[in-house]
Formats: structure tokens, C-alpha cells, sequence
């Protein structure tokens, strides 16, 4: 405790009475000055803040928020309004692996494996990029709103992957789940209001779990080139071999209707044919009937061979021998007749 004296010292005594030292008038009044410089340099300097364009400001009094602060130079009651600053650009993280301080990334197992609609297990990594939406909600709503936006992150990509079948998670459906888990992540944090929303989220890589299913994974992968080769290779066959089976079926196409048209002309030839013997026979019907008996014979038998026989004997004699027998005598009897 401090006391004075008669001669206006300051003298400082302890608790038991024993007088420690003294200080003079002049030395005090430059120690409270020097006091209350101090205050009034913290109060000053307390009573402004800048935002910068990254970031956004919230202002506090007691325990309420004031107001929320964009970039620029603003004042704030001294000791009395607290501001705390809130980044506002855009941060990334990966879901299913982490980056070590050299760089590379480490697969977390726990987090990284999903089970698809095909009941497989599949390695399948997300990179993820966010941003604070509500600096408010972001600062006083929850205590680790990254860790909360993690486990949404999570959730929501197990219950779309399990959605897609394995082989659709490692080619065709990445897109498409992207697309379904941001869907989802930005459903699920207007519901959790941690004042953080999903920017985007791309599929970094996804593989089988062990070492066997990854080389069946890539035998099937193998084979599904080999397949596609296979189709290339078909169609480039049936590009090269169309056009020439389509004029080929032209060509038996017009071929038939060319024969069509002939055989029509014929048998419309042969109709009308009929109907002038017709018109015949009703006029001579017995002339008529010989007349085409005999036309008839003379058409088929010279392309037959007529045997006569008695029955008993054993010599046969075909007629067109005595045709030509006829015929020769005939001749014999012509070249005697000019002799």
C-alpha cells in the first residue's frame, strides 16, 4: 500500500508495515501518464478494423451479433464490440484420402470404401470444394462445421453410390454420380444451416479394394475393349459389304420382275391363245378336237422312241427306224423318179 508523508512523497509500504521505497510527486503523475497513454493508445486502436475482399466481419456485443461487414474500413465501440473474421474463398479437401505435407495422397481406408447396388466393395475418392455461405450461422451455429460438412459429404455419397453398380462407378456413371451427391449435400446443409454450401465435387479416382479384384476388374476392362474393337470391326464390315449386297438385291429384284413380267406376257399369251381355239371349237368342235389331237402327236412323238412287238418274239423294232427307213426310201424313190 502507498502512503504519503509530510514532504508530499510517495512511499510504498508492504503488508507487514516495512517501508520499501519512496517515489516523488513528479515520478507518479509520469507513471499515470504514461498508464493512461497506454489505454488510450489500446482504445484507439481497437476502435477500427479492415475487412479485406476475402474476407467478411462480424460484430459482437455482448454475445449478439451487430452486424455482419463486407470489405472496407470500419469502427467498432473500444472493449466493448468484438469482431471476428470469416474467409470467404473457396476451400478444397479430399473425402476418402488426405495429402501429406510431401504432396501425395493417402488413401483413408475407413472412409474411401463403398458398397454399390451390386454388392461390391469399391475404393472411390472425392475431392471437395466448399465455401462459407452464412458467416454467422458458419461462426455460431455449430462448434466444427468442416468436420459436420465431411460427414454429409460422406453420407451423401454412400447413398448415391450404393445406387450404381460397380462397373458404372469406375467408367460411365461418374458424372452422374457427382452430379447426385452435390444434389444431395446441398439438400442436407440447408437442413444442417452450419453456413457452408458445396462449390463442386469430382470423382479423383476409384478402384477395388485389393490387389485380385483390381486385375479382374482390368480383365474385364480388357475385355470390354476388345469387345468394342469387335463392334468397330463389324461395322466397318457392314459398311463395306452393304452396298454391295443392296445392289445385289437390286439386281435379283429386278431380275424377278423382269421374269414376273415375261411370265405374266406368257401366260396372258397362252389365255388369249385358248380362248381363239375356243372360238374355234364352238364353231367345228369335231374338226377342232382333230386338229389338236394331231398337233399334239406331231409335237410328241418325235421325241419318242415306239417299240412293236408281237409279244412272243424277241425282235423288237423301235419306230424311229422306220422313220428313218421311210425316209430313205422315200429319197431312193425321189433320185429314181428324176433317173
Amino acid at each position: 500500500m502507498a502512503k504519503k508523508n509530510d514532504k508530499d512523497v510517495d512511499v510504498v509500504i508492504d503488508e507487514k508495515g516495512k517501508v520499501l521505497k519512496g517515489l516523488d510527486k513528479k515520478s507518479s503523475l509520469l507513471i499515470k501518464i504514461a498508464i493512461v497513454a497506454v489505454i488510450i493508445f489500446f482504445a484507439i486502436n481497437g476502435s477500427y478494423y479492415y475487412v479485406n475482399e476475402q474476407e467478411n466481419a462480424v460484430v459482437t456485443m455482448f454475445g449478439k451479433v451487430v452486424r455482419t461487414d463486407t470489405a472496407g474500413l470500419y469502427f467498432k465501440i473500444p472493449f466493448i464490440q468484438k469482431v471476428e473474421k470469416v474467409d470467404m474463398t473457396t476451400h478444397g479437401t479430399g473425402v476418402g484420402y488426405s495429402v501429406a505435407g510431401n504432396g501425395q495422397n493417402i488413401t483413408d481406408d475407413n472412409n474411401g470404401i463403398m458398397i454399390t447396388s451390386d454388392f461390391n466393395l469399391l475404393n472411390i475418392d472425392f475431392y471437395l470444394e466448399y465455401k462459407v455461405s452464412d458467416p454467422v450461422a458458419y461462426l455460431y451455429n455449430s462448434n466444427d462445421p468442416e468436420e459436420i460438412l465431411k460427414d454429409i459429404a460422406l453420407s451423401s455419397i454412400r447413398s448415391v453410390v450404393s445406387n450404381y453398380t460397380v462397373d458404372e462407378a469406375m467408367t460411365t456413371g461418374k458424372g452422374l454420380i457427382q452430379s447426385a451427391v452435390k444434389e444431395e449435400m446441398l439438400k442436407e446443409l440447408a437442413n444442417h444451416d452450419i453456413g457452408l454450401t458445396v462449390i463442386n465435387i469430382t470423382v479423383q479416382d476409384s478402384e477395388p479394394p485389393t490387389a485380385d479384384i483390381i486385375a479382374a476388374f482390368k480383365s474385364v476392362e480388357t475385355a470390354k475393349q476388345g469387345a468394342d474393337t469387335a463392334k468397330n470391326n463389324a461395322l466397318k464390315y457392314q459398311n463395306e459389304q452393304l452396298p454391295n449386297a443392296t445392289a445385289k438385291a437390286d439386281k435379283i429384284r429386278k431380275e424377278a420382275e423382269g421374269k414376273k413380267e415375261a411370265r405374266i406376257a406368257e401366260a396372258e399369251g397362252q389365255a388369249s391363245r385358248f380362248e381363239q381355239i375356243y372360238e374355234q371349237y364352238k364353231q367345228y368342235p369335231l374338226i377342232t378336237k382333230k386338229r389338236m389331237f394331231y398337233e399334239t402327236m406331231e409335237e410328241l412323238l418325235p421325241s419318242m422312241k415306239v417299240i412293236i412287238t408281237d409279244g412272243d418274239t424277241e425282235t423288237m423294232y423301235p419306230l424311229d427306224s422306220f422313220v428313218n427307213i421311210n425316209s430313205g426310201s422315200g429319197s431312193s424313190s425321189n433320185g429314181s423318179g428324176e433317173d
